[in-house]
């Protein structure tokens, strides 16, 4: 049986992430699942908001404190990935990258407020930790601050789209979902990737 192509968007959050995976062609792409990505851990209460645990210290001694936290959040997403990829591509897909919604690297230390500043960490943490756990997976990862200017498509296709999918997902079909479903379609515009 042939494997079909399949992409797979996750718009990111604060130690979580919301993956929609989409098939077919990009001028009518096919919904697959949704699904929660977990990327911290209950048990490990740093996980969650690394930043916020060290945000008292100077920035660059919070860069270092950061690390062990980090460092579980990277395993977590990776074993996150893998058995959302495990799970698509059980069902006869192939997902060769995944697209990831979330800020735009920035000058951190220029956030005065430390409390701001964690936030902000964070949100360019858990970008970046999904970024590494499409390469631990083998899989290529694209990053995009706002998918619908990427999408290059007219609005009102983009906004039937969207609509479509959402009926196909059923609710919730929120924002998050909307830029993660974004995010996967303009993976799906792409030619396939070589890199596995």
């Amino acid at each position: 049986m042939k494997t079909k192509r399949a992409a797979i968007g996750i718009k990111t959050r604060t130690g979580r992430a919301i993956a929609v995976a989409l098939s077919g062609p990009a001028s009518s792409p096919e919904f697959i699942c949704r699904e929660e990505v977990a990327l911290s851990d209950a048990a490990v209460p740093a996980t969650m908001q690394p930043y916020h645990e060290v945000m008292e210290l100077p920035w660059s001694e919070s860069q270092v404190a950061v690390q062990p936290a980090i460092a579980a959040i990277d395993e977590i997403a990776a074993q996150s990935l893998r058995r959302l990829i495990d799970s698509i591509e059980s069902r006869g897909y192939e997902v060769a990258c995944v697209g990831i919604v979330g800020p735009a690297d920035r000058k951190l230390e220029r956030i005065g407020n430390p409390h701001i500043r964690a936030h902000a960490a964070e949100g360019v943490l858990f970008r970046r930790v999904v970024e590494t756990a499409a390469r631990a997976n083998n899989r290529t990862a694209r990053a995009f601050a706002d998918p619908s200017i990427e999408l290059k498509r007219p609005a009102r296709e983009v906004k039937h789209v969207l609509t479509v999918l959402g009926e196909a997902a059923g609710s919730p079909w929120r924002a998050e979902e909307k830029s993660a479903a974004m995010a996967a379609w303009i993976i799906l515009t792409q030619r396939r990737s070589s890199a596995r």
